[in-house]
């Protein structure tokens, strides 16, 4: 009977280490991700509020305290779950935050008001139900460490679980901080950098396309019908309410299928120019109404420089003309404007305004509005320059780097703060010595 609860004990211990594990690394990535992209997290906060009917929110601060508060939470309590400390603090709190999402989640499978819930951002991403039994899956594993967290064994001492939980917090804060001032580190979405916009246009010789079809809503005496184009009404008495793309068949989309450059001075499709080009500079604002005027002289000063040399410049902008006008008024703008889709401006980069640069359609360096180039860097033709080259930063090699950042300080705080406990027993030790061979004399 020892030996069966002996055995019960173990099984017991593995199991909630398992599920105390798979909330860490699980908690550790979603907050990753999202503080290494606060903005893909922003406009996804917007998507909620604009279905939730708050559409009136989106124009303020809520949506980025949002998105902060995510980030670091999420990754405060992975870390919190990955060393063992303040373990019921994280086990309630891993609990509390999925008895939150996971019928949120429900909501959005069955309703399914937004295709992706945004959980991964554009690292991973999961349809509405395979988020849903996701939550389910962690859902469980917090109930199983909430009420064994005893028995989750800690990588850390006790004296250590202070500066585990600081630094954790303060890391991810202060990387939030950067990506939202600069941009993400690690770039999951089609325009990073080393893509060939021309490439992911291309679709395969013999490959099934997508099928959509179009429902149109209509309204007449109180009551609402939909129809498709096939039978639309010819009654004049139905009033239009609204209308929805809706996908009758998957199929093979290209990764890049919205990138059209339209000329705003005389309506030319210019996409093919801009890709063919040696260079191009486009200085990317999805609504120039509400950029960030504060570099404008460095932009000026980049457009001068594509003029000297003869590459193409471009501000591309979902903006009205009205806006276009009173951005040129404002800032003495006097390069060419071009319009494209709002989605997509905001798919390319993460800054407004940001500055990319196109190599004969590859992305070959982004900037944003902290850190456009200046004529230190801007000194001779773009293939004379290092910035006119792909950075040589691989994927693997960003990877290396965050983890040298985030387990190195702390490594060696905990080395720094083992050594200083150490000089402080040896000092109560001295005395006491002393006061021992003082008692023997007398």
């Amino acid at each position: 009977m020892n030996l069966e609860n002996k055995y019960i004990h173990r099984a017991v211990y593995a199991g909630v280490n398992i599920c105390r594990f798979l909330l860490a690394i699980v908690f550790l990535f979603s907050g990753f991700v999202k503080a290494n992209d606060p903005m893909g997290t922003v406009y996804k906060v917007q998507d909620y509020f604009e279905v939730w009917g708050l559409a009136g929110w989106n124009s303020g601060f809520v949506p980025y305290l949002i998105a902060w508060i995510m980030a670091i939470v999420e990754f405060t309590l992975g870390s919190y779950m990955l060393f063992g400390i303040r373990r019921r603090l994280a086990s309630i709190s891993c609990l509390i935050f999925m008895a939150v999402m996971t019928p949120l989640t429900l909501w959005l499978a069955v309703a399914n008001p937004i295709s992706d819930c945004g959980c991964f951002g554009d690292a991973i991403h999961l349809s509405n139900w395979d988020t849903f039994w996701k939550n389910i899956v962690l859902l469980f594993a917090s109930i199983v460490v909430v009420l064994r967290n005893r028995s989750i064994f800690k990588l850390v001492t006790d004296k250590m679980d202070w500066l585990v939980a600081m630094y954790s917090t303060v890391f991810i804060f202060l990387f939030t901080y950067f990506t939202l001032s600069h941009l993400p580190v690690f770039d999951f979405r089609p325009y990073h950098i080393g893509a060939d916009i021309k490439a992911g246009m291309e679709i395969p010789d013999g490959v099934k396309l997508p099928v959509y079809e179009t429902i149109f809503t209509y309204q007449k005496d109180g009551v609402q019908k939909e129809f498709t184009i096939d039978n639309f009404p010819t009654d004049s008495t139905w009033k239009f309410v609204e209308s929805k793309t809706v996908l009758k068949e998957e199929g093979y989309e290209p990764p890049i299928k919205d990138f059209v450059v339209v000329s705003n001075d005389d309506g030319f499709d210019i996409t093919e120019e801009i890709l063919n080009s040696d260079y191009a500079f486009l200085l990317v604002s999805p609504w120039l109404e509400n950029a960030d005027d504060s570099s404008m002289d460095l932009i000026n000063e980049v457009y001068d420089y594509s003029l000297d040399y003869g590459y193409k410049f471009y501000c591309v902008t979902a903006s009205s003309d009205e806006a276009i006008s009173r951005w040129q008024d404002y800032t003495g703008a006097e390069y060419p404007f071009a319009t494209m889709d709002e989605i997509t401006l905001k798919t390319i980069i993460r800054s407004n305004p940001g500055l990319i640069l196109l190599k004969e359609g590859v992305v070959i360096r982004k900037w944003s509005n902290f850190s456009f180039p200046d004529e230190y860097q801007l000194t001779g033709p773009l293939d004379e320059l290092p910035i006119g080259r792909l950075d040589e930063n691989t994927f693997w090699v960003k990877v290396t780097e965050m983890l040298i950042w985030f387990f190195g300080p702390l490594i060696l705080f905990i080395i720094i703060d083992l050594l200083w406990l150490s000089v402080r027993r040896k000092k109560k030790f001295v005395p006491s010595s002393a006061q021992d061979k003082s008692d023997k004399k007398n």
